[in-house]
């Protein structure tokens, strides 16, 4: 009975420890790219703003979340998490293991600047539009060697830059595949003048490598060539080719 009774009393102190540490948890494993602001309720289930933060710790987006974890789930040895980010539609679910993390069917949709909080190089172009991510099911190892298996599909909407003009310039989708050590990724274009396609990969321990062409209707090419040149390598009249390594 003694035991049983300490067993329910350190399950209470569990329930109750409060949502600042989950935001701990988040900023340490994001190495303070990531936050939880203004963190409300318990570690089990709560509300705060979800904020993404430029290499210098200052806040550029902010989105609404809550979380519930499945407390039941502990007894198949996993943890459950039903997590909302800004209202959507319906929550998606995150389960946590020894050995994995997996994310299934969530979606989330930011600003386009969030991109420039991550890639330094590409706020000077004052990019506009709105990036929607969708996650059919993603895998992220947690022991051994970093893995990643699965699929996720980033549009970019209404995409455009206040350096032209010309807007919108289209709606592109980025699909990522994770093939274990390595996730490829592949670019097109749903629609616009500005004709973007490109394909790379990003292996473990190892920087991006992706090529994209962009190809420009000669009806366009004043307005957007100055830009293309700023990121882009001109091949010949409206066409560039661009390269990250």
């Amino acid at each position: 009975m003694l035991g049983i009774g300490l067993l329910a009393y350190g399950l209470g102190l569990i329930v109750m420890f409060p949502a600042t540490l989950l935001d701990a948890g988040v900023q340490r494993a994001s190495a303070g790219r990531l936050r939880i602001a203004e963190a409300q309720g318990t570690f089990w289930r709560g509300t705060g703003q979800i904020e993404i933060r430029d290499a210098g710790g200052r806040t550029g987006i902010a989105k609404r979340l809550a979380w519930r974890f499945r407390p039941a789930s502990l007894l198949r040895g996993l943890l459950d998490c039903d997590v909302e980010i800004d209202q959507a539609s319906k929550p998606f679910l995150v389960t946590i293991s020894p050995v994995r993390i997996e994310i299934a069917h969530a979606e989330a949709t930011v600003p386009v600047t969030a991109l420039g909080l991550g890639v330094p190089k590409l706020a000077p172009l004052g990019l506009t539009g709105d990036l929607l991510l969708h996650v059919g099911k993603l895998s992220f190892s947690t022991a051994g060697r970093p893995s990643v298996q699965g699929d996720a599909r980033l549009q970019w909407r209404s995409a455009g830059s206040t350096l032209t003009s010309l807007a919108p310039l289209g709606d592109y989708e980025l699909q990522l595949v994770g093939e274990g050590a390595q996730v490829r990724a592949a670019l097109r274009t749903i629609s616009g003048p500005l004709q973007l396609e490109g394909k790379g990969a990003w292996a473990s321990g190892a920087n991006p490598v992706f090529t994209a062409t962009a190809r420009v209707a000669p009806e366009h090419q004043q307005q957007l060539a100055p830009l293309l040149r700023l990121i882009a390598l001109e091949r010949s009249a409206g066409n560039f080719e661009l390269q990250l390594r």
